[in-house]
């Protein structure tokens, strides 16, 4: 009896000893900063995690609220460990631009060129845009005209713009110290294909966000996803479940456990 309860204090013992898991320690987004503005940073590995983009629930609505989604995966047994707004959408809540879910292609590529000012130019619409998407490779990023060239197969993908960091170089036509400045979203796949993705905490301009992502976090390659109000990030670990400012957001890109 003795040497049972020795052992079992052993394996106690050794449990309390193991390193925490990221859940337990507070789940994969972390506080970060770099130079002067403060993020909050999400890791995940997409070879061993379930990484996915949601839109539209089985009633065909779009979910608009993360808590939708989050009740719609605890209905199935799972639980949305965080997400975050996946891009730019339509007043319907409809993805603007390529929008691939579960490998149907429920939005075509967007190839529009806009011409005039670059302040009169949407973001999505400032060249290159580029598609975030995850396959049986892992994840990728790549500009629109990439990826309308490579076609890779893809079960998720979800195309805004503009493009931050293109093959280890900032977009052409990102400023330094410009006055342009919001919260901002954006999404990177860095060092050993891990996929990172950052909200910032207060107003940067696209050339800091850009080299927060080169500089800071090891991604050769980034897209931004939205800015000021659009910006959303759900993870119960942070305290957070934002709220759009018009009603909702369109598809969003989310850790499922």
């Amino acid at each position: 009896m003795l040497r049972r309860v020795a052992a079992i204090g052993l394996v106690c013992q050794a449990l309390w000893l193991q390193p925490a898991t990221a859940e337990e320690a507070g789940g994969p987004c972390a506080p970060d900063a770099f130079e002067d503005a403060r993020y909050l940073v999400c890791t995940v590995d997409p070879a061993a995690s379930d990484l996915r983009l949601f839109w539209r629930g089985a009633d065909e609505a779009p979910f608009r609220r993360f808590e939708r989604v989050a009740q719609s995966l605890e209905a199935e047994g799972h639980r949305l460990v965080f997400a975050v707004n996946a891009g730019m959408y339509d007043t319907d809540f409809s993805p603007i631009g390529l929008y691939v879910e579960n490998g149907r292609e429920l939005r075509p590529l967007d190839r529009t060129v806009m011409t005039g000012s670059p302040g009169s130019i949407p973001n999505f619409y400032k060249q290159p845009n580029g598609v975030f998407f995850l396959g049986e490779a892992g994840a990728g990023i790549l500009s629109s005209d990439a990826f309308e060239t490579q076609r890779p197969a893809v079960r998720f993908a979800t195309q805004s713009g503009p493009m931050l960091v293109i093959g280890g170089a900032l977009h052409p036509a990102l400023i330094p110290g410009s006055s342009d400045r919001t919260r901002r979203s954006g999404v990177g796949v860095c060092a050993n294909g891990a996929v990172r993705v950052a909200i910032s905490e207060g107003r940067v301009n696209f050339h800091d966000f850009a080299r927060l992502f080169r500089d800071h976090l090891g991604c050769p390659d980034a897209l931004f996803l939205d800015g000021g109000n659009g910006t959303g990030l759900y993870d119960p670990a942070q305290g957070r479940d934002d709220t759009s400012w018009h009603g909702g957001y369109g598809p969003m890109l989310g850790l499922v456990r």
